[in-house]
């Protein structure tokens, strides 16, 4: 992993330069905003993490500048600053997380296992989906449109979570996912709830659209869920 840091305290960036090598992570370390964004145009980088207060351009101004570019980079942001709404600001100008200083560099490397996997999801789910439209054996689905139709029949009563929860599983079939990994990919990780949500939607899809002959949720025991319109997983 390539990870440029843009942090004008010297002491911060040792202890990162030192942490980094036991993980195997390649870090670079710039000590100004402004040449620090020359630094991030020059090469391809994993991870982006700035600080909030720098020289020459802070680093709030820094991550506008850089998701204005469209990029897709994932940013962290250290910040000295606690209070809800700074955290917010910079959450808002395109930061996937911050980190409160001061900080262990465990919790940062927690923060930064997190964000990334967060994109490489994303990623995954993005080559998945070729097409608008979802067609298997029994369903069509169209994320543009919002529509489903089981059999040639119109389902019309789902939620915007049901239809979600139904699109994710259709585009992954015969997966076993953990309610965790549900809540994550389909609510997103900022979802406060408890892991009972998937539980009661589920359940609820489970009445608009199986009957007893012909279930698609299935349980696995201590694990989670997955969904199976074959012949043979309903013969089980």
């Amino acid at each position: 992993m390539n990870v440029l840091v843009i942090e004008d305290n010297p002491s911060v960036c040792s202890m990162l330069e030192m942490f980094f090598s036991k993980e195997g992570i390649t870090g670079k370390f710039v000590y100004d905003g402004l040449k620090g964004y020359e630094e991030y145009k020059k090469h391809e980088w994993d991870l982006l993490i700035l600080d909030w207060m720098l020289p020459g351009m802070d680093g709030v101004t820094l991550c506008r500048k850089i998701r204005q570019e469209k990029s897709t980079i994932p940013i962290i942001m250290l910040t000295a600053k606690d209070s809800e709404s700074d955290q917010v600001l910079g959450l808002e100008m395109g930061a996937d997380d911050y980190v409160t200083k001061p900080f262990s560099p465990l919790a940062l490397m927690a923060r930064i296992k997190a964000v990334t996997r967060r994109y490489q999801l994303a990623e995954q789910d993005q080559q998945v989906s070729s097409s608008d439209v979802l067609l298997t054996e029994n369903f069509k689905m169209s994320q543009s449109t919002r529509e489903v139709y089981l059999q040639g029949r119109k389902i019309t009563n789902l939620t915007p979570k049901e239809f979600d929860l139904l699109y994710y599983f259709l585009k992954h079939p015969r997966q076993v996912f953990t309610r965790e990994q549900l809540l994550e990919r389909v609510w997103g990780y900022q979802f406060y709830g408890d892991e009972r949500t998937v539980d009661v939607h589920i359940k609820r899809l489970r009445k608009k659209i199986e009957t007893e002959t012909h279930p698609f949720f299935h349980t696995v025991w201590g694990v989670g869920y997955k969904f199976d319109e074959s012949v043979e997983a309903n013969e089980d």
